[in-house]
C-alpha cells in the first residue's frame, strides 16, 4: 500500500512540463468531454475522475473474468478485467492513503521504431498528498516483450510528470483472503447502530481476542458485521498478513478510519 510521506509527486513537475513533448494522453474527463494532448500539458487533469477509454466485454468462452467494483473510497462503480486486478481495486480501496481512483482511464501514445504505439494503464489512482500513481496489473509469469515495452514506457511517461508508476503481480494469499472477507462489509450499512459501535471501540480498546470482544457488546448476528465493517475502516485493526482470519485474532484500537 501506499505511503504519504515519499511521493513528491510536485517536485520538479513544472519544470519537466516545459522540456518534454514525448507522450501524448487521450481521455474523458468526468464531464464527459473528450481530451487530448502532451502528458506534460495535461499532467494536473483529474484523471481519477476519467471514465474508461475502452469496454469491460463479456463473452462466452472467455478466459479472463470483467466487473465492476464497487469503491467505497469513492462511492462509485471501478471497472476490472480480471480477478487479478478486481483484488488490487480491493486492495486500493481499503488502502486509506487512497482518496481517488479510475480504471483504464487513459491512452497513452508514443512513437516507438517510427510508429506510433498506445497502452491504456489498469489504474489511475490519487493519493490523499496530491500525489499519483499509475498501475498495471499483470501476473509476473504473463509479461510477453511487447507489454513489457509498454510498461516501461509508461514508467517513463509517468516519471517526465512527477507520478509514480508500478507493474503489480498477485497479492499475498493470506492477504487477498481477509481483504475479500472484510470487504463483503466495507459497505456503510454495515455501521450498525451507534451503541454497537462505539461498544466494540472501547471494548477492543487495549486488544483482545475477536469473538470475545464482540460477544461482550451484543448478539454476534448484531456486532461481528459491525466489527468487520470496523475493521475495513481500519478504525480497529488486526493482523491480516500472517493467518486467516478467526475467532481468536487479536483486534486493536487502528489510527483511524474512513468519514
Amino acid at each position: 500500500m501506499f505511503g504519504l510521506g515519499d511521493s513528491g509527486w510536485a517536485m520538479t513537475a513544472a519544470v519537466r512540463v516545459s522540456r518534454h513533448a514525448e507522450f501524448l494522453v487521450e481521455f474523458s474527463d468526468s464531464a464527459g468531454q473528450q481530451r487530448s494532448g502532451d502528458l506534460t500539458e495535461l499532467w494536473n487533469a483529474r484523471f481519477e475522475d476519467a471514465a474508461p477509454v475502452r469496454s469491460f466485454p463479456s463473452f462466452k468462452k472467455q478466459r479472463n473474468f470483467p466487473g465492476w467494483w464497487w469503491s467505497a473510497t469513492v462511492d462509485r462503480l471501478v471497472g476490472f478485467e480480471s480477478w487479478l486486478e478486481r483484488d488490487h481495486l480491493m486492495q486500493l480501496d481499503f488502502d486509506k492513503a487512497v482518496v481517488g481512483m479510475a480504471s483504464q482511464p487513459m491512452w497513452l501514445r508514443w512513437r516507438h521504431n517510427d510508429r506510433w504505439r498506445r497502452h491504456a494503464p489498469d489504474y489511475f489512482v490519487r493519493l490523499a498528498d496530491g500525489g499519483a500513481v499509475v498501475i498495471d496489473v499483470r501476473a509476473d509469469d504473463r509479461i510477453p516483450s511487447r507489454d513489457a515495452e509498454a510498461f516501461t514506457a509508461a514508467a517513463r511517461a509517468c516519471g517526465l510528470v512527477g507520478w509514480r508508476y508500478r507493474r503489480v503481480g498477485a497479492l499475498a494469499l493470506i492477504w487477498s483472503r481477509n481483504l475479500r472477507w472484510l470487504s463483503r462489509y466495507r459497505h456503510p450499512r454495515f455501521a450498525g447502530d451507534g451503541g454497537v459501535r462505539e461498544g466494540l471501540v472501547e471494548r477492543f480498546g487495549g486488544g483482545m481476542p475477536l469473538r470475545a470482544g464482540a460477544c461482550a457488546v451484543a448478539d454476534p448476528l448484531v456486532s461481528l458485521p459491525v466489527l468487520f465493517h470496523l475493521l475495513w475502516r481500519q478504525v480497529l485493526v488486526t493482523d491480516l498478513t500472517s493467518a486467516v482470519l478467526s475467532s481468536s485474532v487479536i483486534v486493536r484500537p487502528g489510527p483511524g478510519g474512513r468519514g
